[in-house]
């Protein structure tokens, strides 16, 4: 029987990243889940080992609700480039060095692929909902997309100001934060969370 989750519970968001905790707080919202983020409960911030998303994912939330006793939550996305053979990948918050500054990121992926035709770029998410006895499951979400230059806009965070949605003329970094969510990486991976894990559907699924 698929485990769910029920309205009202307290969700263990396993991330350190304040901009990351936002987006994943307002897509959990209308279920009626609270988040917190490990940061706040003062949990480590374990090492990324893994070679994948779904496996830094899985490591991430497995220890958060271990150490919470709480459901966990855990996000590992990134950015790749296809002239890079993928890469930054699951690298990219350590393209942006110790003190994670995405514009030295941003400066590396320039820097990178120099005068490249190929501009194909795409953001993937991979969400893994952990509990605390064990159970877990991973879902992924995937935008594609192409790499621009110069970083264009002040919203969200990480590589979002040089990347641009196929069929949009701005970049994530331009958008309007409601906007970018609305079909960005991170809400297609939580969309399949959702169908399996809730008991009952969102608002906008009744007839």
């Amino acid at each position: 029987m698929t485990r769910r989750l029920a309205r009202g519970e307290q969700v263990v968001v396993a991330t350190h990243n304040e901009g990351k905790l936002r987006e994943i707080a307002a897509l959990i919202a209308p279920c009626g889940l609270s988040a917190v983020s490990a940061g706040a409960l003062g949990l480590p911030e374990p090492e990324e080992t893994e070679v994948t998303f779904a496996g830094n994912s899985r490591l991430k939330a497995e220890l958060a609700a271990r150490a919470s006793g709480l459901p966990a939550l855990a996000d590992d996305s990134g950015f790749s480039l296809a002239t890079l053979g993928g890469a930054p990948g699951v690298l990219s918050a350590r393209w942006a060095g110790p003190g994670r500054d995405f514009a030295v990121a941003m400066q590396r992926v320039h820097d990178a692929i120099g005068e490249a035709e190929d501009r194909r770029a795409w953001f993937t998410c991979a969400l893994c909902l952990a509990w605390p006895d064990g159970e877990r499951a991973t879902y992924v979400g995937r935008v594609e997309g192409s790499v621009t230059w110069p970083p264009r806009g002040r919203h969200g965070f990480g590589y979002d100001p040089i990347f641009v949605p196929a069929g949009e003329t701005e970049t994530y970094g331009e958008m309007q934060p409601g906007r970018k969510e609305a079909a960005s990486h991170r809400t297609r991976a939580m969309a399949q969370l959702f169908k399996a894990r809730l008991p009952y559907p969102l608002k906008e699924d009744r007839q």
